[in-house]
């Protein structure tokens, strides 16, 4: 199950899985989008509506997922948006709207599903945060606060849940080419692209590899782990 994957990251995820044999489900804020998404993956997979900010959609969504396959293996909370702007200038509104879709839809995600885990005695779960979670960045003050929450959120579910073998890790992608990052304006990504070692962006695909990673039996041995996929910026 992969929350926001009708486009961007989610995607590029959501196609990694089903290229390794996965079935996927794919929630979007966007229906539609996520059905056609999911129609693209080919084989067996499904796209639904889902607010991850409503714990009501996210029970739903599950409930589908398990409904259709029986089980819930590997959850990916990825749902996002962006309300950029100065501290001065951000409203009560925009600060709010980032925090609730980003942390509690994270929170969400993470509770609902390792409940289903629990039962099953295992699972994996990987919560998309970003490095701006761990350095901040100007104008993001409401994105910075909830992607770094949902690095203290993965550690702390991941103590509550290893002993019943479920594990919770965090991805904190850098400059990744997707249309978002491709609107900014030539000053603004040629200020990014300065700060990365490796001197290019990242691909969506890149983030996806470390997701399948954290999916698999190749991680059995990490929970509360934060993989930064950067090219280096940062460190």
């Amino acid at each position: 199950m992969i929350t926001g994957g009708a486009q961007g990251i989610g995607l590029a995820i959501a196609q990694t899985f089903a290229g390794h044999g996965a079935r996927v489900v794919i929630g979007d804020l966007d229906g539609e989008k996520a059905r056609i998404a999911a129609q693209t993956l080919g084989g067996d997979a499904h796209g639904f509506r889902c607010d991850v900010a409503s714990s009501e959609d996210v029970a739903d969504l599950l409930a589908q997922t398990t409904g259709i396959f029986g089980s819930l293996d590997i959850m990916v909370n990825n749902a996002g948006i962006t309300r950029d702007a100065t501290m001065r200038n951000m409203t009560d509104e925009q600060f709010d709207d980032v925090i609730r879709v980003h942390l509690r839809g994270c929170w969400n995600g993470t509770r609902q599903a390792a409940a289903l885990m629990r039962e099953a005695s295992g699972g994996s779960i990987i919560n998309l945060s970003s490095i701006s979670g761990k350095v901040g960045f100007v104008g993001q003050t409401n994105y910075s606060a909830a992607k770094a929450g949902i690095v203290g959120l993965t550690k702390a579910a991941a103590k509550e849940v290893a002993h019943v073998g479920v594990r919770i890790n965090a991805i904190q992608p850098g400059l990744i080419r997707t249309a978002m990052t491709e609107a900014m304006t030539e000053k603004a990504w040629d200020q990014k692209m300065a700060e990365i070692p490796m001197q290019r962006a990242g691909e969506p695909s890149e983030v996806a590899s470390v997701a399948l990673f954290y999916a698999s039996d190749m991680s059995s041995y990490m929970t509360g782990t934060v993989a930064e996929v950067t090219g280096g910026r940062h460190i």
